[in-house]
Parts: structure tokens; C-alpha cells; sequence
């Protein structure tokens, strides 16, 4: 495996620029001035939030995020417009309001769109960036996979073995004050995990599009590893993210009547993205679902979506938004969101990704009990390390490493594998 170096997302980025140069007419960049931020806004946490609020303007454009060395990023697509920019850089005033950046008209010093004509000087700043030896960022990125390198990656993927990948994560409910219930237990296996078994410069999921292609192949090798699975206090149900043209397989017909034997039901799992794409497919593979009496749930929702859309005529069973902290910020209060959330139902509504009680706080003040994220796993880990023999030898690191797993050599580090699998009551 080559390693990642310093440079190497500016050097593809002008690569993919000279690639496109004889039909550039066609392509507009989105350049995105984290670095002009307040250092408090340019921690690595708050550069991946920022990137991921600009997820939707990078799937309209069918392009490619370039992640730069100072924590700058660049947009490559079709159909980037002014209007779709100011609506992505909307998204992120009401929580950086405070930034000096945002006295500026219009948010000009934030981003810049330059046209085919421009990208000359693009060219310019990017590699004058270079040779000023800019200071690096304490990220690493890599290269979006492309269309060319995709048949290669999937076939990768057919050959190895990712039973010893696959995690799993409750969600649990707050039923009262300090009692949780566990609601379902998410099986997954993480990108970063399987990108390992890859060309270390190879970012799986820099194109969206030809990541949930990728998924189809991923969905039958996760289903498969089931069958290898070292748990067996099986929870009643068990949720999977899924490629929606996955329900239609007939190896998940097989996944689903397997677990049906051992008495479980399925959560699939269904990127918006995917949905939006195909709403046919997405309303069958409800119906298909539920005849089978499994559920289904929208993943990766956020607030923003869900003033644009109609997601209550979509009749999910579940709906999970992913926390950050920028949710905070909206308008200061919470009086616009609680309404929204109720007129779809409170109870369908998961908030994932919580990493501290402000994530809950939040969340019960909208009215949502369900919850998913590190705070919640630290919660399981107190809960089995009072009452493991080895709970006060064992680092919670260590314990949460060892729950996670479903199979493998360092799930079997463990010497108390059923306390692994305590449940709240």
C-alpha cells in the first residue's frame, strides 16, 4: 500500500483539472475557505461537520470534494449554480454567525465559484498553496474512487473476508428518567475499516454514487457473515444499512427468512440519496418489508431535509437524523424543530451519532427517545464493566473494542463473552 503524503488531494486535484481541461466548459468549482475561519471553527471536527453539510450540492452536481491540506475544500461538478451555493452556505450561518467571516456581503470571503475560465487561476492559487509549504492539517484525505477504478475495487471486495469487520451498536430508548430499553442493534461494517483493505490513497466513499453502487456487493457479503457470527444473546431486532435494491435480492430473502427462524425481525436501513433516486422502488420495498413484518428506516436525515421534503406521505417506520453540534445553533431555540418533528411523529425518530448528554438534552427537548452514538455505547460499557468479573482489568476502550465485533480475534480477547452481550433492562 502507498501511504498517504503531503499534497497528494492538491496534486489530484490539479490532475483530475488537467483531465477535464479540452470539456471544462461544462464544470464549475465550489472553493470553500475553511482556513479563513476562527481556529475554534477549523478543528478537524468541525471541518468534517462543514464538508458534510455541502454532501447534498456534491450529490446535484455528480461531482467530487476535495479535502485540501489546510483544511480548505474544492467542488467539482456540473450545475453548480449561485442560488445552490447560497442555500449550502446558508446551512451553515445561524452556527457560525459568530465568525468574523460572516460580516462579509453575500459570504464572498467564505467561498468562491469559478467558472471554466477562471480555473486557470485556480491552478494558480492551488499550487502557489504548495510551494508556500502551507501547514499541515491534522486530517489525512485521499482520492475519491472513480468510475475507472470501480470494477477493481468490486472485485477486491468479492474476495475478502469481512466477517471480523462487521459491528454492531444499539439504539436504545429512554423509557424514564436513567432507564433505557434497547430498541434494535445496527450491524455495519465501517468504511474506514474496510478502506484498510484497500489502497491506502483510495477514499471508498468520495463519490457517493459509486459508493452505493459498491454497496450492493457490501450488503451480501454483511448478510452472509451472519452466518459466522460468535453472538448469541440475538437481539430481537436487527438493523441493517442497505442499498434499497438490495430488498429485492433473493439473498436477502434468504438473510430475512434465516433470521425469521431465529425469532428476528429487520430494520433496513436506507440512505435518503437512495430513496430520492428511486421513490418506486423505495414505496415496493416497503410494502415488501413490512408483508414480511420488518421495518424500514430513512438514514442520514438531517433538519434541513426535512423542512425541504414531505417525509411524513414517505411513512417511514423509523428516521434517524445524525447530531452535530451546529444543531444547537438553530435560531437558539427550539421552538421551529419541536412542531416538525411532531406533525411526522416523535416516536419514528432516532438522533444518532450523540457523543455527550448535550445530544440527549437536545434531543428530549424535540421530544425524540431514541438514541444512538458514543455516548450511548459508554453507557452500555459502564453497564458491563459493574458487573464483569473482569470490568475493573479491563480498560472501557478495550471492552468497547471487544462488544463491537461480531466475530474475530479481538472480540475473543474477551474472557467473559456473555457480559459482552448484557442488555438494559
Amino acid at each position: 500500500m502507498v501511504g498517504y503524503s503531503k499534497f497528494d488531494t492538491e496534486k489530484y486535484f490539479l490532475e483530475v483539472l488537467e483531465r477535464i481541461s479540452r470539456n471544462k466548459s461544462e464544470y464549475r468549482v465550489l472553493y470553500v475557505n475553511v482556513s479563513k475561519l476562527k481556529p475554534k471553527n477549523r478543528h478537524p471536527r468541525f471541518v468534517k461537520i462543514i464538508a458534510h453539510l455541502f454532501d447534498d450540492l456534491v450529490s446535484i452536481a455528480n461531482g467530487s470534494m476535495f479535502i485540501l491540506t489546510n483544511g480548505d475544500f474544492a467542488i467539482l461538478g456540473k450545475n453548480i449554480t449561485e442560488k445552490i451555493v447560497a442555500e449550502a452556505v446558508d446551512k451553515l450561518r445561524r452556527g457560525l454567525i459568530t465568525d468574523p467571516i460572516w460580516t462579509a456581503h453575500s459570504s464572498s470571503e467564505f467561498t468562491h465559484l469559478y467558472e471554466p475560465e477562471d480555473f486557470d487561476l485556480l491552478q494558480e492559487k492551488v499550487e502557489q498553496m504548495m510551494q508556500d509549504d502551507v501547514p499541515v492539517d491534522l486530517l489525512s484525505y485521499r482520492y475519491p474512487v472513480d468510475a475507472g477504478q470501480i470494477d477493481a475495487v468490486k472485485a477486491h471486495l468479492d474476495e475478502i473476508n469481512i466477517v471480523d469487520l462487521v459491528k454492531h451498536q444499539s439504539v436504545l430508548k429512554l423509557e424514564s428518567a436513567n432507564s433505557f430499553k434497547l430498541m434494535f442493534e445496527e450491524f455495519f461494517v465501517a468504511v474506514k475499516d474496510l478502506s484498510r483493505r484497500f489502497d491506502a490513497n483510495i477514499d471508498l466513499m468520495g463519490n457517493k454514487w459509486l459508493f452505493l453502487y459498491l454497496t450492493q456487493t457490501l450488503d451480501k457479503k454483511t448478510m452472509y457473515s451472519f452466518m459466522f457470527s460468535d453472538i448469541r444473546n440475538k437481539p430481537e431486532k436487527v438493523s441493517l444499512n442497505l442499498n434499497l435494491s438490495t430488498i429485492f435480492l433473493p439473498e436477502f430473502d434468504d438473510f430475512a427468512k434465516y433470521l425469521a427462524e431465529n425469532g428476528q425481525k429487520i430494520v433496513a436501513e436506507v440512505q435518503v440519496m437512495d430513496i430520492l433516486n428511486n421513490l418506486p422502488a423505495y414505496f415496493d420495498a416497503k410494502e415488501l418489508l413490512r408483508q414480511r413484518g420488518n421495518e424500514i428506516l430513512i438514514d442520514a436525515a438531517n433538519i434541513e431535509m426535512l423542512q425541504a421534503l414531505n417525509v411524513k406521505r414517505l411513512e417511514a417506520d423509523y428516521i434517524k437524523i445524525f447530531w452535530h453540534a451546529l444543531m444547537e445553533e438553530y435560531d437558539g431555540s427550539v421552538a421551529e424543530i419541536k412542531p416538525m418533528l411532531e406533525d411526522v411523529g416523535t416516536d419514528k425518530f432516532i438522533l444518532a451519532k450523540c457523543s455527550d448528554d448535550k445530544a440527549l438534552r437536545w434531543g428530549i427537548k424535540n421530544g425524540i427517545r431514541a438514541f444512538q452514538g458514543p455516548y450511548i455505547d459508554a453507557l452500555e460499557i459502564a453497564l458491563i464493566r459493574a458487573v464483569c468479573p473482569d470490568g475493573k482489568v479491563c480498560s472501557a476502550a478495550d471492552c468497547l473494542k471487544r462488544r463491537r465485533l461480531i466475530a474475530g480475534g479481538v472480540r475473543n480477547e474477551c474472557r467473559h463473552k456473555d457480559f459482552l452481550e448484557k442488555k438494559p433492562e
